[in-house]
């Protein structure tokens, strides 16, 4: 593949990981979230906008962990992916989630950029899995569990739509 090539789909990919495209960011679905309701667990669902945001810095850090080696050792499915619901959620949790979410999607992002690894080829752990495979997943799962931030900070009465 061309420098050219790789550098634009580096590009999209990122674009899409970062801003969402056709979707919020998560920046736009956490930013200005009233502290008082992070944890709260709206009636007839299983999570809170903390719980949600919290799922998904555990499974961006396993996509990331993956696509860095053999060594990694994910969490068990679903147990380890989701926190307990149940305790007050505070603001250093929070705070926690958020930068640790940001982190590790930089040195995802870092690593795509990292023109010595190879978009497309099969890592030599798992089953098939390459570099753009997991940059697609991580985009696709990412913009899946915003949408439900941004659902479950409507059902609270802590969206403003613009």
């Amino acid at each position: 593949m061309s420098n050219d090539n790789r550098k634009f789909i580096v590009e999209e990919l990122t674009a899409l990981i970062e801003k969402g495209n056709a979707h919020a960011s998560f920046e736009d679905a956490v930013n200005g979230v009233n502290m008082d309701l992070i944890g709260v667990v709206p009636d007839g669902l299983p999570y809170g906008v903390w719980h949600m945001a919290e799922h998904l810095r555990i499974t961006q850090w396993d996509i990331l962990e993956f696509s860095l080696g053999p060594d990694h050792k994910s969490p068990k499915w679903p147990d380890e992916y989701w926190p307990e619901v149940g305790p007050e959620v505070t603001r250093e949790q929070w705070e926690a989630t958020i930068a640790g979410f940001r982190k590790d999607r930089k040195s995802f992002l870092d690593l795509l950029k990292d023109e010595s690894r190879d978009l497309y080829e099969p890592f030599e752990h798992g089953d098939g899995q390459s570099l753009f495979r997991e940059a697609l997943l991580l985009a696709d799962h990412n913009s899946y569990h915003v949408g439900e931030i941004i659902v479950i900070r409507r059902l609270l009465g802590d969206w403003k739509s613009s």
